[in-house]
């Protein structure tokens, strides 16, 4: 089951807000810079999961979160 999303809310209101939009203009796909956008545990992780499918958003995630100082394109 599921923690309340009150705390959920407000931590990634971004993401909530950029689901939102995405899905208002026509969108089908939302695209994030790493996997810790979507959230720090499981249950973080899982509600961003479901409110993706609920939305009917498709999911890209361009890449691993960076280690402490690299920056991409650095390889």
């Amino acid at each position: 089951m599921i923690a309340p999303r009150d705390p959920y809310e407000k931590k990634f209101a971004d993401f909530i807000r950029m689901c939102e939009e995405a899905k208002s203009q026509g969108a089908d796909t939302v695209v994030v810079p790493h996997l810790g956008v979507l959230g720090d545990d499981h249950g973080e992780l899982i509600e961003s999961l479901d409110r993706l499918a609920r939305a009917e958003l498709k999911l890209k995630i361009a890449g691993p979160v960076p280690a402490s100082g690299d920056q991409p394109g650095d390889k």
